[in-house]
This record gives C-alpha cells, sequence and structure tokens, in this order.
C-alpha cells in the first residue's frame, strides 16, 4: 500500500460486508460502524466495498469481473473469503447422517477460483491482499444450525464430534495461506488477533460465525496497523532508493 494508492476495493462476504446478527429482533442487520468504514476514516482511503451476504469465492469471482467491466480502476483489493465455501448443506446432512457430504466449495476449487480472482486484479495492476478468516465458535454455530428443527442427533452422527466444525474452518482459512505463499500477497491476519484474546468468543455474534460490533473493531486495528506499517515501509524505501540516487 503505497503512499499515493488510496483507492481500495473489498470483496467478501457477509465479514467483510458488515453484517452482524440483531439478537434482539432475530435478524441478520448492516453493522454502519463496521471495519471498513471504520479503516476508511482513520486511513483516508476510500473503501468501496463489493462484499455480499452468502457469498462464495466463486459467487466474488463473478462480482469481481462485473465490477472490473464497470470499473477496471483499483489500487488495491483486499479479498475475504471462506466462511460460507466451507459450510454444508445441513437439513441434507441431517436426513442423510450416513451419506457422503460435499461442502458449498470444495477445497481444491477454493483454491483454484481464489487464485483467479488475485490473477484478475493483478492484471490490471492492483495490488492484491487477502484476509484471513475470524475463528467461529463451533458449539454456538451448532446450535445455531438446529434452532430451527434440525436433528441435533443426526448431524452430530455425521460431524463426530462439534469441533469437527472449527477444525474443517481451519482448513480453508490454511487454504488463504498457502495461495498467499503461492502468488505473494500479503496477508491481513485476523483470525490470530481473535484468537490472541483470552476469550475470541465475546467477539462473536450469537451464531457463533460472524464478528460483532466488538470484533469489527478488532478487524479494523488489524487492518488499519497492516496499512500504517506498509505506508512505512514504503517510505522508507522510497527514501532509500533517493539516497542511492543522490
Amino acid at each position: 500500500m503505497e503512499k499515493t494508492k488510496r483507492r481500495v476495493g473489498i470483496w467478501g462476504d457477509s465479514v467483510a460486508k458488515g453484517v452482524v446478527l440483531d439478537a434482539e429482533r432475530g435478524r441478520y442487520v448492516l453493522l454502519r460502524e463496521n471495519f471498513a468504514a471504520g479503516a476508511s476514516v482513520r486511513l483516508g482511503f476510500t473503501f468501496e466495498n463489493r462484499a455480499k451476504f452468502g457469498c462464495t469465492v466463486a459467487q466474488g469471482r463473478e462480482i469481481l469481473k462485473r465490477s472490473l467491466e464497470s470499473d477496471p480502476f483499483c489500487d488495491v483489493a483486499v479479498l475475504e473469503f471462506g466462511g460460507n465455501d466451507c459450510d454444508f448443506d445441513w437439513r441434507e446432512v441431517a436426513e442423510t447422517p450416513d451419506g457422503e457430504h460435499a461442502p458449498k466449495t470444495t477445497l481444491v476449487q477454493f483454491v483454484d477460483v481464489y487464485r483467479e480472482m488475485v490473477q484478475l486484479l493483478r492484471a490490471r495492476g492492483t495490488e492484491v491482499y487477502l484476509m484471513t478468516l475470524p475463528p467461529l465458535d463451533a458449539g454456538r454455530y451448532f446450535a445455531w444450525i438446529v434452532r430451527g428443527g434440525l436433528s441435533a442427533k443426526d448431524i452430530l452422527h455425521w460431524l463426530g464430534d462439534v469441533q469437527t466444525i472449527y477444525r474443517w474452518h481451519e482448513r480453508y482459512n490454511q487454504a488463504v495461506w498457502e495461495l498467499s505463499r503461492e502468488t505473494g500477497c500479503g496477508v491481513i491476519d485476523v483470525r490470530r488477533a481473535f484468537l490472541e484474546r483470552r476469550d475470541y468468543r465475546t467477539l462473536l455474534c450469537e451464531d457463533g460465525i460472524h464478528p460483532n460490533e466488538a470484533g469489527h473493531a478488532v478487524i479494523e486495528q488489524v487492518l488499519v496497523e497492516f496499512a500504517n506499517e506498509r505506508l512505512a515501509r514504503a517510505r522508507e524505501e522510497q527514501e532509500l532508493s533517493e539516497l542511492m540516487n543522490f
């Protein structure tokens, strides 16, 4: 993120969009004070948020293509996917707990499509950064899955244990890191910031998967610190280059 780069596009799912669960009303709402809005003010960047609730990486790719066709200019891109990709059709699981079930996006598909998104952006000279997945609370999410009457017993039979949800989710987070090493993209590691807390669950909504207002504040701080570190490094490199050419 060089000093002159101010226009940041964000593509991702409901986490990047700023969606939280309003427990009192029992519905999802858009948090005005989400991490992107806060970081935009603190950094002085223009954040253009193209994230979408429920979005998988394949859907994100199509949104990205349309975005680039209509307005191809973007200095920096932040990509945040995986939470929906790793999810399952829980009703189908409950109905056939002894069957084979695939996630919305397999790991191979996830990496392939994600890589394509990085390539699309870089072909236009955009600097690309990947965001890790905030950790989920497996127990709370399991309760959320079965709240409407799905058989907890049958779903648990298929899972083996509730923490399988967390471990499976972690595999997609690990895939983000592997893709970053392959492509050389910087990583905005929000997962680490959550896990460093004594109880990261206080940063999540009652559904166990969406960061709450406090969680968004943590993500905002991680993003601001990450950007400022990049800016400081760019200034140092520029000063060194000018000194060597003096």
